[in-house]
């Protein structure tokens, strides 16, 4: 008797180095030491758009296909797949309910309010100011305010986002407050800039910036 083994394909990850959401995603497989096959899409190139929306119609970046070809999106999502899949590796979210609870409050608050208004007002200043958005500048800003506040309050006492354990909460944070101290800078906010540093020590998200540096530097000018 005779067994065909067939060989696994690796799990395929879509993403583009500047992308913050991508970068959360990078971090996650990083900490957890996750093997993938690495494809980078721009989406600002039509062709490559368009064979990215053939493969996923909504054309959003990251996206993981599973070793069985299943499609996986969304940032937050895909680690919520990687800590139920790989649960040997260190957990992103944690397995007590109400601490697993605070995480995903503080990685939707890392999403929304604080990456989201740090890429609108990136991508605004990119533009002629005759083009920008002010009112969607405002906003943001106000926003920003409001989060850094939040932020430098809530983590007065431990080392990261949700206490002494690295999480996805974190891993949403670093690259948007990458980005924010360039565009609308936490100066004044002693316990972000010191969490921060913490960030950018971090041997997961300093792969994460290494590998995407030369497109950062060639982005920010």
């Amino acid at each position: 008797m005779f067994i065909h083994l067939t060989k696994v394909r690796p799990m395929k990850l879509y993403y583009h180095p500047l992308s913050t959401y991508s970068q959360k995603v990078l971090i996650a497989c990083y900490e957890k030491g996750i093997a993938f096959e690495p494809h980078v899409i721009n989406v600002s190139n039509p062709k490559e758009r368009a064979a990215f929306r053939g493969i996923y119609p909504l054309g959003k970046i990251p996206l993981l296909v599973t070793e069985d070809q299943r499609l996986i999106p969304e940032s937050s999502i895909i680690i919520e797949y990687f800590d139920q899949a790989f649960p040997n590796s260190p957990d992103l979210i944690p397995k007590d309910p109400e601490q697993a609870r605070q995480v995903r409050f503080r990685d939707r608050m890392h999403d929304l309010y604080l990456n989201d208004p740090i890429v609108a007002l990136l991508f605004e200043s990119r533009k002629p100011e005759a083009e920008q958005d002010f009112p969607l500048i405002h906003k943001s800003r106000h926003t920003l305010d409001v989060i850094y506040e939040f932020l430098n309050n809530q983590i007065n006492n431990h080392s990261w986002s949700n206490g002494e354990q690295f999480s996805m909460a974190d891993c949403a944070a670093a690259p948007a407050l990458f980005y924010a101290q360039r565009i609308y800078p936490f100066a004044k906010y002693p316990n972000i800039k010191a969490y921060f540093s913490r960030l950018m020590g971090h041997p997961a998200y300093r792969k994460v910036i290494k590998e995407a540096e030369p497109l950062v530097k060639k982005f920010l000018g």
